[in-house]
């Protein structure tokens, strides 16, 4: 079996009540030519092609608190997760579980959405944004939700988020080429990994669990030229960076999970593979944002893990156990 850990859904009800007040031209038109976002039908046909694939669902961009008060996300995170929850129990063959979305403009809110979720609907984590309203994920104002999560022992999904008015360059008012999204992404979720390290979050919750997705972004590259920076700032320029932790940033660094979204890059897979391990590789495609709505990247991810230079123990291990013990899954 496949467990694909990171794909993305429009819930119908909810994508009705969002062009209601969705101001954002871009996401609209996205998702409109993206039939497997909402249709159910057609998605279902796209998992058909692959023997015994099982989708974890999450809730696609834009994030709540981007375009509602704190009210109105609230509603509508109640909608899309009723809306998951219904699909998983409708189709239990396809849709392994559900990642609650959350009202993360409001903290009261969002904690109890997460019990809601988790007890009530079944879910098994919730998925935030990074950057949340322009704010980083180390704010103190997000601990509590960290602390509830490690006390559920359940992941927290990060998805990174820029959107096109975030400009390449200071003397220009937008991003030119899609390098807001192609690899401003990136640098948001490599940011928030050394943010929420060197902040001490994980030296404060041990038990917290993140599956970040692109396969960790650039942290599996260029770790040794962080590590290096971290040395050279703390010896030479007498910076306090590691004030907050007991530990090398590098070990609380490999305590995050990757997906392995990068489209059928097996060298990167490798890669992530060398600097996380096995144990924290988890099957993730980004379904259904490619050129031939979620066959493409199913396809080539499939093709990219087998292609990987390890044994199968650990191919089955990225493939399906680690999602079923990080998300508590009981065989079919």
């Amino acid at each position: 079996m496949k467990i694909d850990i990171f794909t993305h859904i429009l819930p119908i009800k909810y994508k009705e009540a969002f062009k209601k007040v969705n101001k954002s031209e871009a996401f609209a038109k996205m998702h409109e030519i993206i039939p497997t976002l909402y249709d159910i039908e057609a998605r279902l046909r796209i998992m058909d092609n692959f023997d015994e694939l099982r989708q974890v669902i999450t809730l696609s961009a834009p994030p709540l608190e981007n375009f509602t008060d704190s009210k109105l996300s609230r509603e509508l995170a109640r909608l899309a997760n009723d809306e998951m929850a219904e699909l998983t129990s409708k189709y239990p063959d396809r849709f392994i579980a559900a990642i609650a979305a959350l009202p993360m403009n409001d903290m009261d809110a969002t904690l109890d959405e997460v019990d809601r979720a988790i007890k009530k609907l079944n879910f098994k984590g919730v998925q935030i944004f990074t950057p949340v309203n322009d704010k980083p994920l180390d704010s103190v104002e997000f601990h509590p939700l960290y602390e509830k999560m490690a006390h559920y022992d359940l992941p927290i999904w990060i998805h990174p988020q820029r959107e096109i008015d975030y400009p390449d360059y200071r003397s220009e008012k937008i991003s030119k080429y899609a390098i807001h999204a192609m690899l401003g992404w990136v640098y948001e979720t490599s940011t928030a990994m050394v943010r929420i390290v060197l902040s001490g979050i994980l030296e404060k919750y041990p038990n917290l669990k993140f599956i970040t997705h692109h396969s960790g972004g650039m942290i599996p590259f260029l770790n040794r030229r962080i590590e290096s920076f971290i040395e050279f700032s703390e010896t030479r320029l007498k910076n306090k960076i590691l004030e907050n932790i007991s530990k090398p940033p590098m070990d609380y660094l490999k305590m995050f999970y990757a997906d392995t979204a990068i489209y059928g890059n097996t060298s990167g897979l490798m890669c992530s593979y060398d600097f996380f391990g096995a144990d924290h590789l988890l099957f993730g495609t980004d379904m259904p944002y490619d050129s031939q709505f979620g066959q493409k990247f199913t396809a080539e991810t499939i093709r990219s893990v087998e292609n990987m230079k390890i044994n199968d123990k650990e191919k089955k291990m990225i493939f399906e156990d680690n999602a079923r013990r990080l998300l508590h899954l009981t065989k079919d």
